[in-house]
């Protein structure tokens, strides 16, 4: 799968489930890619580092979402541009 594709089928996938939660496990991500988890990591740092994606961390979890959603971007001001 080449990558503006894994990039589409991450969006497309996240933003329908957003009414449901807004975080996600690597392994969720993965398991949309349909990929082993070295190739899904490629992909996943890719999209945070383009700004798609954000990597949120509690301290002893690790998840990821679109960028700019769920309770944490209001919380934390990552929406002040709005």
């Amino acid at each position: 799968m080449e990558y503006e594709e894994a990039k589409q089928k991450i969006v497309e996938t996240l933003t329908k489930k957003l009414k449901t939660k807004s975080k996600f496990y690597f392994n969720d991500l993965a398991k949309i890619l349909e990929s082993k988890p070295r190739e899904a990591k490629k992909v996943v740092n890719k999209l945070v580092q383009e700004g798609v994606l954000e990597y949120w961390s509690s301290g002893s979890t690790s998840m990821y979402g679109l960028s700019g959603t769920g309770k944490q971007a209001g919380a934390e001001g990552e929406d002040k541009e709005k």
